[in-house]
């Protein structure tokens, strides 16, 4: 394991390191609003959102080291980020509805989150928070 995280790029490696610490404040929003009541889409969705503010800035900032917050540069990036949060919120509620009698809500938003992980990663990288350097 510790070769396969070596042969990864810093960007990866940054890339995931903030992704397992968002998942895991995730999770928590997600037990804690289902011990207050919540329906399985309901504390998906609560964790989503939640998720995605602490994601964004600390993607944008620590993983891709993208400092630049003029709003030239900021408003196109909200844009492109907003656009692809509202399809990964899309896709992750019709992941957890499809899959609300077969697993727990933990499996279906990590299911969800594995494969937009993917495509994130690979729009943040080459569209989103570049600078030609990235």
């Amino acid at each position: 394991m510790p070769k396969l995280i070596d042969r990864l790029s810093p960007h990866m490696r940054r890339y995931l390191l903030v992704g397992i610490s968002v998942y895991l404040f995730e999770l928590l929003v997600i037990v804690m609003a289902l011990s207050a009541g919540a329906s399985n889409v309901w504390a998906v969705g609560i964790s989503f959102w939640s998720g995605l503010v602490v994601s964004f800035f600390l993607q944008k900032l620590v993983t891709f080291g993208d400092k630049r917050m003029h709003h030239r540069i900021l408003v196109p990036q909200l844009i492109a980020v907003t656009l692809l949060v509202l399809f990964n919120f899309a896709f992750t509620l019709a992941v957890t509805q499809l899959l609300q009698t077969l697993v727990p809500a933990v499996i279906s938003r990590t299911v969800a989150l594995g494969i937009t992980t993917i495509w994130n990663f690979y729009l943040y990288k080459t569209r989103m928070f570049t600078d030609g350097n990235n």
